[in-house]
């Protein structure tokens, strides 16, 4: 059985979960392939594109799922504005059962790094081209899901 001590999901944990399928609520059933499938599109993109709002469930359903079977993540955040970032940063920050903490806001575009383990995270003015949000799955276990995924619209989970 898997332990995800972060997750805010509504499944008992008593349930059977296999990396191969897990239970999402409310939603319909998702292989580990069909989630990787989905957000391998998104991989070495430079600017997150624009998705229609059923696409987006698509993706914020495969992101979860995949998160679901690592031990924690970390985020990196390249958005034009401070405030465009920060709102990023906690929305992803909620979906994937974390506390967004308080950040400054610097002019421009920014940078911002959350680790999801040690809460961590910091913001910086950020001189690149890349817009969205990278999400590294990190896992304890050599068979648990240690992958990256993005750039990811900011406003994925907004």
């Amino acid at each position: 059985m898997w332990d995800f001590p972060h997750s805010t999901n509504s499944f008992s944990h008593s349930q059977q979960i296999t990396p191969e399928y897990m239970p999402t609520p409310n939603l319909p059933k998702i292989t580990v392939q069909d989630a990787k499938k989905i957000l391998n599109k998104f991989n070495c993109l430079d600017i997150a594109p624009t998705i229609s709002p059923s696409e987006k469930a698509t993706i914020r359903e495969a992101l979860i799922f995949i998160c679901k079977l690592s031990d924690y993540q970390i985020l990196g955040i390249c958005a034009d504005t401070a405030e465009a970032g920060i709102l990023a940063m906690q929305t992803y920050s909620q979906a994937l059962g974390y506390e967004a903490p308080n950040l400054q806001t610097p002019e421009g575009p920014v940078y911002i790094k959350l680790n999801g383990k040690n809460g961590l995270c910091y913001i910086d003015s950020y001189v690149g081209h890349h817009r969205g949000v990278l999400v590294s799955c990190q896992s304890y276990r050599d068979k648990g899901i240690n992958e990256m995924y993005g750039h990811l619209p900011l406003d994925l989970f907004a």
